[in-house]
């Protein structure tokens, strides 16, 4: 198992982001959060197999219809065990 950490930038925000990413997760099979934070961006973390990881970073490149992803800055975390996606509070 992996994680992931990711902060996804754009108009991402005010556009059911972190309920598709929590969908996505759930299809996926990847553990984990999403939050808001206040500069407007989506905080992720993500952990699952390497193959799993991989998928659900492709789907926070693109976010859900509405979105406007401009970067996704993916960074190392140490796996924690998560039993599932949540939505967490803002940052």
């Amino acid at each position: 198992m992996i994680r992931r950490r990711a902060i996804v930038t754009g108009g991402v925000q005010g556009v059911g982001f972190r309920w598709g990413a929590r969908e996505a997760a759930q299809r996926i099979g990847v553990t984990g959060w999403a939050r808001n934070r206040l500069d407007g961006s989506v905080e992720a973390e993500v952990e699952g197999s390497p193959e799993q990881v991989d998928r659900m970073l492709a789907w926070l490149r693109s976010g859900p219809p509405g979105a406007a992803v401009e970067t996704v800055a993916v960074s190392d975390a140490a796996p924690v065990g998560d039993s599932a996606f949540r939505i967490r509070e803002t940052a």
